[in-house]
């Protein structure tokens, strides 16, 4: 099995892809670290110059130098060291073949695509052989790295770098466009029935609560907090769920917590069978959440 996937060489300062590998395979994990590399090779300007995006199968590896961005998709199992040093002599081989004059003007996306077959070529010595082929030494890399670590990022700290380099306005502004989320599923249709309903149930029992509280029963306040707070909570679960945000997981956990010390809350106005109904939407709401991406409008970056 080939450990090292995929192959991508960018400019920094904006990202345009200069050359990939061609990618012959049709790995689900793999198509989806190729979509990343793309959302980070727009903030490779403000990222270090090693970075790695630890995924659960592949990883992505990065390295930057002089202006030029050498990226790289690999298995789990293959050491980082020997991934940085594949990208050391893929280095190597492009600065052999380019100079910085052509790189800087670089117009249109792939300019270079015939530095592919030696791309494919250093994959496939790496890939068959398991080290390095041209001046840098796995040694050396292996210091290098324990002197200076690779960097290890997440895809929301890149998303939340991609926003400061662009302005939160901007950002915003455009969130029709650029932040546009996959389609809404039959599963997620439903999840945001379900959460309007639940809001509805406890914005109708919270505002029968008012009455009754503030004329007979001062100590039922507490009950009519717990039920306008699950209201809110289900209204913001159906936008976290529409909409794209940053830590949408820190979101989406709270939520869900709040959601569920409510209703505990108010075992008593409300039945267990109840009770039970409102944390089953609850928790699917935030399940499908989750597992809701951003859908890239980009050209895909294989050849």
């Amino acid at each position: 099995m080939s450990l090292i996937l995929f192959a991508f060489v960018v400019r920094v300062r904006d990202g345009l892809p200069l050359s990939a590998s061609t990618d012959f395979l049709h790995n689900k994990e793999l198509q989806e670290r190729k979509q990343q590399l793309k959302v980070i090779s727009k903030s490779l300007s403000l990222l270090p110059e090693r970075g790695t995006v630890r995924g659960h199968e592949l990883n992505i590896h990065f390295l930057s130098s002089e202006g030029v961005s050498y990226m790289t998709v690999c298995a789990c199992s293959l050491p980082a060291a020997t991934a940085f040093c594949f990208l050391e002599d893929l280095r190597w081989e492009f600065t052999a073949c380019f100079d910085n004059s052509a790189v800087t003007l670089a117009s249109r996306p792939y300019p270079f695509l015939e530095f592919d077959s030696a791309i494919q070529k250093l994959q496939q010595h790496y890939n068959h052989k398991g080290g390095p082929s041209l001046e840098v030494t796995l040694a050396e890399v292996r210091e290098e790295l324990r002197t200076s670590p690779p960097q290890v990022l997440t895809m929301e700290d890149v998303e939340l770098t991609n926003g400061a380099a662009n302005g939160h306005v901007e950002q915003a502004a455009a969130s029709g466009q650029s932040q546009r989320m996959e389609p809404i599923s039959a599963p997620g249709i439903l999840s945001l029935v379900l959460n309007i309903m639940c809001a509805a149930l406890n914005l109708i029992r919270g505002v029968h609560l008012i009455e009754y509280t503030f004329q007979d029963d001062y100590d039922g306040v507490w009950n009519v907090v717990a039920f306008l707070l699950a209201f809110l909570c289900c209204v913001c679960q159906c936008h976290l769920y529409l909409f794209h945000t940053c830590q949408k997981k820190l979101k989406a956990f709270t939520l869900l917590t709040l959601i569920i010390l409510c209703n505990a809350f108010l075992f008593g106005p409300r039945n267990i069978w109840q009770l039970v109904f409102h944390m089953s939407v609850a928790c699917l709401s935030t399940l499908l959440t989750l597992h809701r991406k951003l859908l890239d409008r980009n050209m895909d970056c294989g050849v």
